[in-house]
């Protein structure tokens, strides 16, 4: 055959390779987990207190959304930048965008579906509202997880501070090995925090984004001792033991009272479902029974007022379980 067509078909398969090659490494370059991973830092650093929000403007819009038109948007929202906050403080890889959307996405998907089935009003227009907020409950819940999972291990990194500064290494250097060496999720929060002072930004003013990113009482107090150290001298390894002496004693404090309030907590649980494990309980045996309540006026009047004294009974009894330490 032509020694142009063998050519020709070297030279397309190697055109072949060469794209599939360039396509992957710029998907890799802004999908990858190297990217992932960079964003987050960014997200991180953007999120901080003051400094953040000063200092960092450019990156702090940068992460509203993806879409150029919709972080100028969303940056017109009061307080959106403590929403933004909120979902760092999560975990979550979330834009305040993404979250937006999902808050609207859901109420319609429901509604069309409830239409479709032919379902009371009433009752698809509560699943919609359930529905949009349930980004929110997630959010939170992921919130609230983390945010005791850090401070369950403030106690042992305030151990390993102070034998890091014991076996004399630097403050910095201490917390690059908490950031290098201990469990996630604070040692991501103490690279955020090394990071920041690598950057120039001083330790008071590290540790005060520190502060603010994980509102945490105990990690106040060793915001505050540290800072306090700094200016005064003193020897910090020993602070650091006595606030780590402080934040076990506290706990188990909190756990004595978990314990004692496990019986109130579990009748909460009891009434609070009873009713409708009860409701779904006839309506899988009988699925007519039940429905002269939402189709009789005085049915559709006795569960409004059903559900408002539940609501009522709910708060009220986790406002007596629930016991601060």
């Amino acid at each position: 055959m032509n020694p142009i067509f063998y050519a020709s078909i070297i030279l397309l398969f190697a055109a072949v390779v060469l794209a599939t090659g360039g396509v992957y490494e710029y998907w890799n370059s802004r999908h990858g987990p190297v990217a992932r991973r960079v964003d987050s830092r960014i997200r991180a650093v953007s999120a901080g207190g003051p400094m953040g929000r000063q200092r960092l403007s450019i990156l702090k819009t940068r992460t509203m959304a993806e879409s150029a038109v919709l972080a100028r948007l969303l940056s017109r929202i009061p307080r959106v930048h403590a929403l933004d906050l909120f979902l760092q403080q999560s975990g979550l890889s979330w834009s305040v965008g993404r979250f937006f959307g999902t808050c609207v996405v859901l109420p319609p998907f429901v509604l069309i579906v409830g239409a479709s089935l032919r379902m009371p009003w009433f009752f698809t227009a509560g699943a919609a509202a359930l529905c949009a907020s349930l980004p929110i409950v997630y959010v939170q819940r992921r919130r609230h997880r983390r945010i005791r999972q850090l401070e369950r291990q403030l106690p042992d990194v305030c151990d390993m501070l102070s034998r890091a500064l014991r076996s004399g290494h630097a403050f910095t250097g201490a917390i690059d090995m908490v950031g290098a060496e201990f469990a996630e999720p604070m040692s991501g929060e103490f690279r955020i925090v090394f990071d920041e002072i690598n950057y120039g930004v001083s330790i008071s003013e590290a540790l005060t984004n520190l502060a603010t990113r994980v509102p945490i009482r105990d990690l106040r107090y060793f915001v505050i001792a540290v800072v306090i150290q700094r200016e005064t001298g003193g020897n910090l390894a020993e602070v650091l033991d006595g606030i780590t002496a402080l934040i076990r004693d506290r706990f188990k404090l909190f756990d004595k009272v978990r314990v004692l309030s496990a019986e109130g907590r579990m009748s909460a649980w009891v009434l609070g479902l009873l009713p409708f494990g009860v409701g779904g309980a006839m309506m899988a045996i009988n699925p007519g029974f039940l429905n002269v309540l939402w189709r009789d006026p005085a049915g559709v009047k006795m569960i409004a007022v059903a559900s408002v004294a539940m609501l009522f009974g709910i708060l009220w009894m986790r406002h007596i379980v629930k016991i601060r330490v």
